[in-house]
C-alpha cells in the first residue's frame, strides 16, 4: 500500500462517516478542513517514526542515550547534552572506522549494535522500535537521483511524481509498493524501477541535484516491512 491509498482510505472514511451519514460535516468546507488536519496528522507522525536513525541536527534523549554509549565507549569526552553537532557526529565516525562500519556520521541499527556491545548500554527503545517485526533486512548498493534525472517526465513506474521517500528496486528483490525503512535515509516506498536497477541495486530519490551527488554510492541496510 502507497501513501496515497493511505490518504485515499482517509478520504473514503470521512465521506462514509461524516457525509453520507447525515454527520455533522455536511459543509463541503469544514470537510474540507477535515481532511487537511487528518492529513497532516498522519503525515506528522509518519515522520516521526523515521527519526529511528540518529544523525545531525537531532535533539533529544534518543541522542543523549547514544552519547552515553559513546562516552562509555571512550569516543565522546564532551557532555551528554542531547544535541547531535559536529563533536557528536566526529565521535560516531571515529567509532564507525575503527569497527569496520560505513563511516557515514549516522547512527543506524548496525552502528546501534555496535555501540550497543562496546558501551554495555542496551539499545534505546525509541531505536529498536524502527525496525520492529521487518519481514526482511536486505544490505543493497545504493545510488541517489533526482525527478529531473535522464530527461524524462519525472513520474515513477507507479505512476507518482518522483520525490523524496521514494526509491526505485527491482520488483523480483522488492515488489513495488513496498514499504521500507533504509538505514540513513528513513521510511520509503518501492515506487519506481530503472534499468540498471537489478538485484541488490537500490536507488533512491533525494529532493536536489547536490543532495544526489553528495550521496554518491555507498552500501545501505534496507528492512522490508510489508
Amino acid at each position: 500500500m502507497t501513501y496515497g491509498d493511505e490518504f485515499a482510505i482517509i478520504q473514503d472514511v470521512l465521506e462514509i462517516v461524516f457525509i453520507r451519514r447525515g454527520g455533522f460535516l455536511r459543509n463541503r468546507i469544514l470537510k474540507h478542513r477535515m481532511l487537511i488536519l487528518v492529513t497532516m496528522i498522519f503525515v506528522f507522525a509518519f515522520s516521526s517514526l523515521a527519526c529511528a536513525s540518529v544523525q545531525m541536527g537531532m535533539k533529544g534523549s534518543l541522542v543523549q542515550s547514544v552519547q552515553y554509549m559513546l562516552q562509555d565507549a571512550g569516543y565522546l569526552s564532551g557532555s551528554a547534552d542531547g544535541d547531535f553537532g559536529a563533536q557528536t557526529q566526529q565521535a560516531v565516525v571515529q567509532f564507525q572506522t575503527d569497527h569496520g562500519l560505513s563511516a557515514d556520521g549516522i547512527v543506524g541499527s548496525q552502528t546501534m549494535e555496535a555501540l550497543s556491545e562496546a558501551s554495555g548500554r542496551p539499545v534505546p527503545e525509541e531505536a529498536a522500535s524502527a525496525t520492529e517485526g521487518h519481514q526482511r533486512r536486505l544490505v543493497m548498493e545504493a545510488t541517489a537521483y533526482t525527478a529531473q534525472d535522464g530527461g524524462g517526465s519525472g513520474y515513477t513506474a507507479t505512476g507518482q511524481y518522483l520525490q523524496r521517500g521514494m526509491v526505485a528496486v527491482d520488483p523480483s528483490v522488492i515488489p513495488l509498493g513496498s514499504q521500507l525503512y533504509i538505514e540513513g535515509y528513513g521510511y520509503a516506498v518501492a515506487a519506481d524501477t530503472g534499468g540498471a536497477i537489478v538485484g541488490d541495486r537500490i536507488d533512491l530519490a533525494m529532493d536536489s541535484t547536490s543532495e544526489a551527488l553528495n550521496f554518491g554510492r555507498q552500501d545501505v541496510v534496507v528492512y522490508v516491512l510489508g
